[in-house]
């Protein structure tokens, strides 16, 4: 049973009781569970007397196994009956014994009211980027440099050229240096000079890193001069990328760029509506959803790090010692409050359409997304676990609303959720999923 005891704002309070025979309940649960699991020598499996199995386990390990046991039925049971969506959640349990009732009261923070503007008078402007001629040449030319070749000449060298060149000491160490992209300073230095000249390049200070680098001069040998040979725009070019022709190149390299800038205008539009969406949206945002979100972003980070073999700790440090810790942080702040914004007004936007993705479109999605990963969709599941897959449902129904939205503004027919057109942002994302810890 469960008694709101009071709701100010966003902050709520309330107390679950749970009657003794629930209690007796899921001691005999616990207990059997373990009489199962837990070997006693001298004793067949199930038949160990529950004093022997405490000696084995512990009498702290059976309560806690109980009171967890009852927190995560009564707890998740007592919300729903007092009809609260919460964010965050802190639980204080009473005294817990076997053949008598067990209470716990709760403090939490719920999810806030959304009130969205009216969006059905917004005007989307943001329009897919226009392929011309002069794209398509440009595009054209660039595939040209792509597929460049490069011949030795015996010349002085030019601005275009590839240099290959050997650092003084460093006998047998060359490498190639495409003057066209070259810095400044290493351009003026080699430009003009011919095979065999040692040359003197200055190097400007620098910051490098977390090191400072001063003036400098590195002395290089000349090993060769290439010359850039492009290819001419003909059939011959085309065949060279496996295009039948040159007509064929040009007709398929401008169905591809056309489709990307399909592609940048609708993600324009999407952005556009849903500026206008969170600009226009009513809310007062409990500090418990700005912080979830933060820590979890942050986690992101620590992975990215490491997985580039950098530790959180290290890069804190340096950044504490170039003095951009704080700005870091505040941009962490104001990019979780900008996804907490977003994501609660795509969920009252879903609300509003009374937008649902079934069971087909959710097992599609799931499919592909396991399969874009090389897993099963099992093993993708058991990956996620509950709170992902939650997460990954409502990012579903969040991105459906979306499409119906700018459908409609559009004034095409609706379509349904594609295979692949939503990701979850974090499989640990807001939901309506709580986050509980236990004092």
């Amino acid at each position: 049973m469960a008694e709101l005891i009071s709701r100010e704002g966003n902050k709520v309070e309330f107390k679950v009781s749970v009657p003794a025979a629930e209690v007796n309940r899921a001691y005999d649960q616990v207990w059997a569970g373990l009489a199962r699991d837990v070997r006693v020598p001298g004793f067949r499996p199930g038949k160990a007397p529950r004093k022997v199995i405490e000696g084995r386990v512990g009498k702290g390990y059976v309560e806690q196994e109980v009171r967890d046991r009852l927190l995560q039925t009564h707890y998740t049971q007592a919300a729903r009956e007092l009809k609260l969506s919460l964010v965050d959640a802190n639980i204080d349990p009473q005294a817990l014994q076997s053949g008598q009732p067990f209470e716990f009261t709760v403090k939490g923070e719920t999810y806030p009211d959304v009130k969205l503007a009216d969006w059905r008078g917004v005007q989307l402007t943001t329009a897919a980027p226009e392929i011309t001629d002069e794209v398509l040449e440009r595009t054209l030319n660039d595939l040209r440099e792509r597929n460049a070749t490069f011949d030795s000449v015996e010349r002085p060298i030019e601005a275009g050229d590839q240099v290959t060149i050997e650092e003084e000491g460093e006998e047998g160490g060359t490498y190639p240096v495409y003057l066209d992209v070259a810095e400044a300073h290493v351009r003026d230095a080699l430009v003009g000079r011919t095979k065999g000249d040692t040359v003197e390049i200055t190097v400007p200070a620098h910051q490098h890193g977390d090191h400072e680098h001063a003036e400098h001069t590195v002395t290089v040998k000349v090993v060769d001069v290439k010359t850039k040979q492009l290819q001419a725009l003909d059939d011959a070019f085309a065949s060279s990328l496996n295009f039948e022709s040159l007509e064929r190149l040009r007709t398929d390299l401008k169905g591809e760029l056309e489709r990307r800038a399909q592609q940048e205008g609708e993600a324009g539009r999407r952005e556009e509506f849903i500026t206008a969406l969170v600009d226009g949206m009513e809310a007062e945002i409990p500090q418990a959803l700005l912080d979830r979100r933060r820590e979890s972003m942050l986690e992101e980070i620590k992975d990215d790090l490491g997985r580039q073999g950098v530790k959180w700790g290290e890069y804190e440090a340096f950044m504490q010692e170039q003095g951009k810790l704080d700005d870091f942080m505040a941009d962490l702040n104001k990019n979780a409050e900008s996804r907490v914004k977003r994501d609660l007004a795509l969920e009252k936007l879903a609300e509003d359409l009374k937008v649902q993705v079934s069971d087909a479109e959710f097992n599609q999605t799931m499919n592909a997304l396991a399969q874009a990963n090389g897993l099963s969709a099992a093993e993708l599941s058991k990956q996620l676990g509950p709170n992902g897959i939650n997460s990954y449902y409502i990012s579903l129904t969040r991105e459906k609303a979306l499409q119906q939205a700018i459908t409609q503004l559009s004034g095409e027919q609706v379509g349904g959720t594609q295979s692949g057109d939503a990701q979850p942002d974090n499989v640990q994302g807001e939901g309506q999923g709580e986050e509980v810890s236990a004092e």
